[in-house]
């Protein structure tokens, strides 16, 4: 496992994690800026813990798992993030919400993508 690699998927994973630990419990210094988001974009604030945070959470979780060993789960996990990502960015493009949570979901989407690029489980043995 290459460092980049480690320091990418570990980033993802710290993020991530807080990010859905933020949504499912609804921390207040969060929800200020992330309540009107959500309304704006039409996202119910009811799918804050299913499937908002518990997608982040799980996510965060697959990535950790392929760092201490299974390989195909932490792949599976980073492609589920950028998919969750664009998503969510489509989300925020389809009522043109700028909002910071926008800019965010940029930030996190790089993070993940990042980390699905440099996946060791992805590279070509070109040795044999």
């Amino acid at each position: 496992m290459s460092t980049a690699y480690v320091v990418t998927a570990l980033v993802t994973v710290a993020v991530n994690t807080f990010s859905g630990f933020a949504a499912m419990t609804r921390l207040a210094p969060i929800m200020r800026t992330l309540g009107p988001a959500l309304d704006r974009a039409g996202v119910p604030q009811s799918w804050l813990f299913w499937p908002i945070g518990a997608l982040k959470a799980l996510g965060a979780l697959g990535l950790a798992l392929g760092l201490l060993g299974v390989p195909l789960i932490g792949t599976a996990a980073a492609a589920g993030l950028v998919l969750y990502f664009v998503c969510a960015l489509y989300t925020h493009l389809r009522v043109s919400d700028f909002s910071p949570q926008f800019y965010l979901a940029i930030v996190f989407l790089g993070l993940a993508v990042g980390t699905l690029a440099l996946d060791p489980a992805l590279v070509l043995d070109t040795t044999r």
